[in-house]
């Protein structure tokens, strides 16, 4: 078992200030597999300290030289795929063909933002179209300064990916706090740096809770912007830390997503895209399409069908080919996930698949996906996110009908939906309050564009052009022509 007790500051591992050690568990086995430093205000003020020293020459560099610290990045990203994808599925739970999904995401996320690094040089200086004569204007872009990067345990070295791919390619340097539940994927990030020759300060990796350095790290005065990916409780926060200074914040949060399964659907095609949108990372995803809406003329037909594939589903070891579905991340989300369950029975929803009553492996932090239908939109279960596989049903008359039940949420992250006819799904999809729609398809998330909610789902975006302007401020330069 290891101790990592050291926390990456200006490309040295240096002891933590911290004191306090935190579990690091493999949730398929249930076994402690590392100890990680709880962290300490006096690492986030060593780490920022070098992140300022360091932040003039890395905007200095340009766009074009950090794009090939970007590209190198990707480079070992992929050197190391097969070992990496062993370890998020040991740490994470998930199975291994989607640690290579998540892999494979992250080493574009850093190939496109190479490219957006380079696009920004020749952005530089740009002159403005004026109508008033003998008047020059130019534009320039310039990084927003030294930001604290917070990454959720759910999408280890994804998360990160989005955040820091753009930060660097933008000229900011990070103080990048990972997950304290999956540390030991995010880790690598540091070893890379050292490898591929990242000037000392760029960035810096924090090992440790909220308690320790999210706290420290949102609140400093020396950060100049926040990115943070988790809960809303949390992020309302981060937000009200930032506010005390009026530092930029990015929050990406929580979600309800909806989707929506119109009339003249195959119900079997159907149910495919119904069982990637909430049973994938076993429904550990902002995300997730946990709100199921069907037309009544093809409810029957699709309830079967998942039932169907749901019972088909394959639970068990992370590592073990042909897994399915493999354990929650830990024992407190399990734990969470089970409550509404719990609730479930107390509202006396209606079940087609309870994840309780199905044989599950004898070890790991389990809940096989759970399916109710009928559900009343006054039910816990309907309006709030709970972040395990569980889906909850209930049929619509009309076009209309789904679309004002979809649209009937306090979060606004993600929808899809599902129509024989492509331009249907297209307008009702034009009709719904989400930042990322689907139609006819998985939830394909793609470098190129953008990612983040409306209403309580969050404020800004991450990835495509706007995730680099996230990390960017618009400076114009006037005068005489």
């Amino acid at each position: 078992m290891q101790t990592l007790d050291q926390q990456f500051i200006n490309n040295q591992w240096v002891a933590s200030a911290g004191t306090r050690l935190l579990d690091v568990m493999n949730p398929y086995r249930e076994e402690r597999i590392a100890r990680v430093t709880g962290g300490d205000a006096a690492d986030v003020d060593a780490a920022v300290a070098a992140a300022r020293q360091a932040q003039p020459e890395w905007q200095a560099l340009g766009g074009a030289a950090r794009a090939e610290y970007l590209t190198r990045l990707a480079e070992a990203l992929q050197a190391r795929r097969e070992v990496l994808m062993q370890l998020s599925a040991t740490n994470n739970g998930k199975p291994l063909a989607e640690a290579g999904i998540d892999l494979d995401d992250a080493i574009a996320c850093y190939r496109y933002y190479a490219a957006q690094a380079k696009a920004l040089d020749a952005r530089q200086g740009e002159r403005v179209s004026l109508e008033m004569e003998g008047v020059e204007a130019r534009t320039y872009h310039d990084p927003v300064g030294v930001v604290g990067l917070i990454a959720p345990w759910n999408f280890p070295l994804v998360t990160s990916a989005w955040k820091l791919a753009p930060a660097l390619a933008a000229g900011c340097t990070v103080v990048f706090k990972p997950s304290e539940v999956t540390p030991l994927p995010e880790r690598v990030l540091a070893e890379i740096a050292l490898d591929i020759g990242l000037p000392a300060g760029v960035l810096n990796l924090l090992n440790g809770d909220g308690e320790g350095i999210g706290a420290p790290l949102t609140h400093h005065a020396g950060v100049d912007k926040i990115s943070f990916t988790g809960s809303n409780r949390v992020g309302e926060a981060v937000m009200q830390a930032a506010s005390a200074r009026t530092a930029s914040v990015s929050l990406e949060l929580g979600g309800k997503s909806p989707i929506l399964v119109m009339d003249d659907a195959d119900p079997a095609q159907a149910a495919d895209w119904v069982m990637a949108g909430i049973y994938f990372n076993a429904g550990q995803i902002c995300s997730a399409t946990s709100r199921l809406l069907v037309h009544e003329d093809v409810a029957e037909a699709l309830y079967a069908a998942l039932a169907e594939r749901m019972d088909a589903l394959t639970l068990g070891d992370p590592l073990a080919e042909g897994t399915d579905l493999g354990p929650l991340t830990s024992a407190r989300q399990r734990d969470a996930v089970q409550r509404y369950l719990d609730i479930a029975e107390q509202e006396g929803l209606t079940v087609v698949r309870d994840g309780r009553h199905r044989t599950l492996p004898t070890q790991g932090y389990f809940l096989a996906p759970t399916l109710y239908r009928d559900v009343p939109v006054e039910s816990r279960l309907w309006k709030e996110e709970i972040f395990g596989p569980v889906l909850c049903g209930r049929s619509v008359a009309s076009e209309a009908e789904a679309i004002r039940l979809a649209n009937d949420s306090d979060f606004g992250l993600a929808a899809t939906v599902i129509s024989g006819d492509p331009e249907r799904a297209k307008r009702i999809g034009r009709q719904l309050k989400a930042g990322s729609i689907w139609y006819n398809s998985e939830q394909l998330v793609l470098p190129e564009t953008a990612w983040g909610g409306f209403k309580r789902s969050g404020i800004g975006r991450e990835l495509g052009p706007w995730g680099l302007s996230a990390y960017l401020e618009v400076k114009h330069v006037v005068g005489p022509a």
